[in-house]
């Protein structure tokens, strides 16, 4: 017994994080979180030009969100198979043609194509359930909560980076020329993604996984109580953000408050969404997983019920934003380490994309109803309030998850 644990002790010690890896997938999750983050911007001077109404608008961005959902279980099964870098190149590539699509689009249906179905499944190919798959492989099991943060932070660097620098460019060269210029700049991706190449066979956790066919690990995950709590709560997640990301901006201006606070807002979430996203890799990494995402949901819930129904000024604006930027991707992190410790590394990309389009079906939800019911019922209250019930459901069915492997026949 001691000279196993003592020859495991150097092995530990020498196992690094592979900063790396770590570094050019951070770059990644900031470019490719950043654009879709700063679509509100692009609303009110986009209908204004074009004469289209917030339900078309907001129809597209629900398009992002669902393709995004739903090519994230593909894109992650590729990466798994046939390698991360690839996945990664082909989301540079859709997310610079489905930008400028809409940037040039004069009808409804090239907003949607663009900036709906490419850039959904630009989203997709390039999203966290991508780059933490490939995390996942190279670190060890206590450090990836941790380096799942670091890479959840980058995203939130991406909204934080992006709302001012996308309003900056609307401002000096109009809508349509700024959505050139970051797909352009989406060109990049593929460069930066070059460190992340492997597959699920690759990486330091390939020798412990346990070998199943696609078919097989669906099969369990979806007979798996505690992976459908997850897949029923992340819902909740994308129903809440999403809505926020597209009509905060119009709430913003709606309730008489200067448009400048929208930025503001937006930058603050993304900032604080840094720290969020920083601390809850490392609390996840340290303390119950499941009990940590009920208590995120349930204070998203209490933010926004003191938002609606204290004063709203620009003083509150900020002071919710803080607030939500703190829990915005906090629940990245550990969603993505529960999955990792049910079923481990091997089909992560596939089974994390599937909580994932949970996440997308509750974005396209929040994106398309808030502009539905804004235009019959001149109010985004009832979207708001309806996202509040949610937060309790989410916490209620998080609470029984169970934060441990599968017994698998060759484990029993």
């Amino acid at each position: 017994m001691s000279a196993v644990s003592g020859a495991s002790a150097p092995s530990h010690a020498r196992q690094e994080m592979p900063w790396l890896i770590i570094a050019a997938g951070s770059v990644v999750a900031m470019l490719t979180f950043g654009p879709r983050s700063a679509m509100g911007f692009f609303q009110l001077p986009m209908l204004a030009d074009t004469g289209w109404d917030r339900t078309t608008f907001g129809l597209a961005m629900a398009l992002q969100n669902l393709c995004w959902g739903l090519s994230q279980p593909f894109f992650g099964a590729i990466a798994d198979r046939f390698g991360t870098w690839r996945v990664l190149a082909m989301s540079g590539l859709l997310y610079a043609a489905g930008l400028i699509i809409m940037a040039f689009a004069n009808a409804p249906i090239w907003l949607h194509i663009g900036g709906g179905v490419l850039v959904g499944m630009a989203v997709g190919s390039g999203s966290f359930g991508i780059l933490l798959s490939a995390f996942a492989r190279n670190v060890t099991p206590h450090q990836r909560s941790l380096a799942f943060g670091i890479c959840t932070a980058a995203g939130s660097a991406g909204m934080f980076l992006f709302a001012p620098l996308s309003q900056g460019l609307i401002s000096a060269y109009g809508w349509s020329d700024s959505l050139v210029y970051l797909g352009v700049l989406m060109l990049l991706v593929p460069f930066f993604a070059i460190p992340l190449r492997g597959n699920a066979s690759s990486g330091r956790q390939s020798e412990a996984q346990y070998k199943q066919s696609i078919g097989e690990a669906l099969k369990e995950a979806l007979g798996h109580k505690s992976y459908l709590l997850l897949v029923s709560g992340f819902f909740v997640c994308g129903y809440q953000v999403a809505f926020i990301t597209a009509h905060f901006p119009a709430y913003i201006g709606d309730i008489g408050i200067d448009a400048r606070y929208a930025v503001i807002a937006l930058a603050l979430i993304g900032f604080f969404n840094i720290i969020g996203s920083l601390s809850a890799g490392f609390i996840a990494q340290h303390y119950s997983k499941p009990y940590f995402l009920a208590l995120i949901y349930i204070a998203r819930s209490v933010a926004v019920t003191a938002f609606l129904l204290l004063p709203q000024t620009p003083v509150s604006v900020v002071i919710f934003a803080i607030v939500m930027g703190l829990l915005w991707l906090s629940t990245v992190p550990p969603t993505n380490a529960l999955v990792a410790i049910m079923f481990g590394t091997r089909h992560l990309g596939l089974l994390g994309g599937i909580v994932f389009l949970s996440h997308q079906v509750g974005s396209f939800l929040g994106v398309w109803m808030g502009g539905y019911l804004y235009d019959h019922f001149g109010s985004y209250d009832p979207v708001w309030w309806l996202g509040v019930v949610l937060g309790i459901f989410a916490a209620i069915v998080h609470w029984p998850i169970e934060e441990k492997g599968v017994v698998r026949p060759a484990m029993a």
